[in-house]
């Protein structure tokens, strides 16, 4: 099994950066696949496509023995869950509203991680992460321009919450379950669980006379987004995401999802939308908010990460 190095605050800040960036590249290209792919069929696609880049090359990198010690039971609970169930239903939220307004709505992550870690970890709250997590959500919240998409607050956008809560209960429960697992192990068989009940469930839903995919409508355009939605912003950003969370813990780490807004923006403006210095100075709000958490914090965070997560 590969031992990853250990690494510094910066290093996981950047690689958490790193993981919203490429993750936020998939909200646009998921607008290419919805229509012809209904929500469900499309969150199987998207987790085979991933799944079949990362097991191969975890097989490659660790060999047989780590497959075979994964407890690929708790894969399924905690996979299923977190990010099958996540992934449908934001698939499903984005359907009835548009990028922008899923971005802004992770703006709930912090708030999620950070009392998952006071219930189950014993997290005390002071009062730099109290103003870092209040930076962090204004700068969300600035970054959309205190507008709502056309989805509104409707089904959609409670969609994206419950959506935003399985992820985040699923990424702490990712590092937590699989201590002896490296970052690409915890994500591979994470995401294998979520392949096979997303998987199963799009089966059932067209055998039950479901809406089945327009396949017609799939040409190259679909397809290229198609690999950017699951091997980039699932495969790539889930690895990468599972590191940081590893080192940062959840809280810390969700908070970087509040610049997901503007990265939406950059992605946009390359495919010929317009530039916003609104969000530009948000997504400054809210890396003022990371390092403001964090300021008060690093000896007892290295502290209690290394105690609850031998790998990292």
């Amino acid at each position: 099994m590969l031992q990853p190095r250990r690494l510094t605050t910066l290093s996981a800040n950047l690689i958490c950066m790193a993981s919203m960036l490429v993750w936020a590249a998939g909200l646009p290209a998921a607008e290419l696949l919805i229509g012809p792919l209904t929500p469900l069929p499309l969150t199987a696609l998207r987790m085979l496509t991933a799944l079949a880049l990362l097991l191969p090359l975890w097989l490659a990198l660790e060999g047989l023995q780590s497959l075979r010690r994964a407890s690929w039971t708790r894969g399924l609970f905690v996979g299923g869950i977190g990010f099958g169930l996540g992934a449908y239903l934001l698939v499903s939220a984005q359907s009835l509203t548009d990028p922008i307004t899923i971005a802004v709505i992770t703006a709930a992550m912090p708030v999620i991680g950070i009392t998952l870690e006071c219930l189950l970890d014993g997290r005390r709250l002071g009062g730099a992460l109290i103003l870092g997590v209040a930076l962090s959500l204004c700068g969300g919240l600035i970054s959309y321009g205190g507008k709502l998409g056309s989805g509104g607050f409707g089904l959609g956008a409670l969609m994206a919450v419950v959506s935003v809560v399985c992820y985040t209960w699923g990424s702490r429960a990712t590092v937590k379950s699989f201590p002896d697992l490296s970052p690409l192990g915890r994500a591979t068989v994470t995401l294998a669980g979520a392949t096979a009940v997303t998987t199963l469930a799009a089966g059932l839903q067209v055998s039950l006379g479901g809406p089945s995919p327009d396949w017609s409508a799939i040409g190259p355009p679909q397809i290229v987004a198609l690999l950017i939605y699951g091997i980039g912003a699932l495969a790539v950003s889930q690895v990468l995401w599972i590191i940081s969370v590893g080192h940062l813990g959840i809280g810390v780490a969700s908070l970087h999802g509040n610049a997901t807004p503007f990265y939406v923006m950059v992605f946009l403006v390359m495919l010929g939308g317009s530039w916003s210095w609104t969000q530009a100075l948000a997504a400054a709000i809210v890396v003022l908010g990371v390092l403001v958490a964090q300021g008060r914090m690093p000896r007892r965070s290295a502290e209690t990460i290394r105690r609850d997560n031998p790998m990292s």
